[in-house]
């Protein structure tokens, strides 16, 4: 936790959980990324936190950014993003929101399949189109399913119909998985995109561009690599697979530049066990999944968690959200250690919670308003 959120912490006025942000490290992390790798550009992932204090930001330093729908594209407009930085990077479009998307001057679209190629045609004349592949998203800790993305051998013919069509056959894109903590897992990826940049050729359509991605991971409980670890491991699999020949690239991180930026404060509202003889106890947040946490699902990102107990003996308990829905429940699978000594009315700290809370707590289930957010 920076100093400055442990400053806003302690003078906030009480108003229920919140999740803080601190510009500071949204800095740090983005001038890191461009460092790490200084000829991609960066393309912000704007669903994973789409605060208009950190588009703004972002904007201000230079960044591009990835978005998911005509909303995301018009925040990023209005954060200071001019249309020529922003990619509408999500394979499934209505056509109307394409033609929106083109009439802001957004030339950037992403493709997976013959279908999305003849939309984009049709309401977005002359625009540049790279087109998603599968791969092997081994390492993530939040692997991504195959709702998005062709195999690696539709791809030449989705980019054939592109060019065909009129559109630009820009390039290739892939995502290796959310916090994906293997530093070579752009390699298997990397070797896809070269043989399609290679047939591709062989058809007279030379393709320009490689979309790593996003996967790049923040800090948990686990040690993650740096992402100067990444930059270089990427570096040597884009030399390994292109040679000389190296095209351009573009990386879009979400929860790597956000991710470790903020900080939720939450209250212990119960703690209980369901019987007698029980070991474990329950203890009973004033968020859970519907609150913001949806990424435990499965118990697959397991966050830091501090208290105000902490040094004291510790025990395993399960930790739940407030909601009357049975799903409500964040680890149980591997109970958290957390005080024997935590009571009603106690502070918690979930770190790392800056990417992918306030825009899963959207809806007010059960009447609890969304995650309040603060950005500072």
């Amino acid at each position: 936790m920076t100093a400055r959120i442990r400053e806003f912490l302690r003078t906030r006025r009480e108003d229920g959980p919140c999740v803080v942000v601190d510009l500071d490290v949204v800095r740090d992390n983005y001038r890191a990324f461009a460092h790490a790798l200084p000829d991609t550009r960066v393309f912000y992932a704007v669903k994973a936190n789409p605060a208009p204090e950190i588009l703004r930001l972002l904007a201000s330093l230079g960044s591009c950014f990835d978005a998911a729908s005509v909303v995301e594209i018009e925040m990023a407009l209005a954060a200071g993003a001019t249309a020529d930085r922003i990619s509408f990077g999500n394979t499934i479009k209505k056509e109307r929101d394409i033609a929106r998307a083109h009439q802001l001057g957004v030339r950037l679209f992403a493709v997976d399949c013959l279908a999305e190629v003849e939309k984009i045609a049709r309401a977005a004349p002359g625009a540049k189109v790279f087109c998603r592949i599968l791969c092997d998203c081994d390492g993530a800790e939040w692997p991504l399913s195959r709702k998005f993305g062709c195999v690696p051998e539709m791809a030449t013919d989705v980019l054939e119909q592109a060019h065909r069509l009129g559109l630009e056959a820009y390039g290739v894109s892939f995502h290796v998985g959310s916090q994906q903590t293997n530093t070579e897992a752009w390699d298997i990826a990397l070797a896809s995109a070269s043989t399609i940049f290679r047939e591709c050729a062989e058809r007279g359509i030379h393709l320009r561009m490689v979309n790593l991605g996003g996967g790049f991971p923040a800090r948990y409980l686990k040690p993650v690599p740096g992402v100067e670890s990444y930059g270089d491991a990427i570096f040597r699999a884009l030399s390994r697979h292109f040679g000389n020949r190296l095209p351009e690239t573009i990386i879009e991180p979400g929860r790597g530049m956000v991710g470790d930026a903020g900080i939720i404060e939450t209250e212990v509202v119960l703690v209980s066990k369901k019987s007698e003889n029980d070991d474990v106890r329950w203890v009973y947040l004033d968020i859970g999944k519907f609150g913001g946490l949806a990424e435990t699902m499965d118990e697959s990102i397991r966050y830091p968690i501090r208290t105000t107990r902490d040094g004291d003996e510790m025990a395993p308990c399960v930790l739940a959200g407030p909601t009357c829905d049975s799903a409500d429940v964040l680890y149980e699978k591997v109970p958290y250690l957390l005080p024997v000594s935590l009571e009603i009315g106690d502070k918690v700290l979930i770190e790392g919670t800056g990417a992918y809370t306030t825009t899963y707590s959207a809806v007010a289930f059960n009447g609890f308003p969304p995650l309040k957010s603060y950005v500072i």
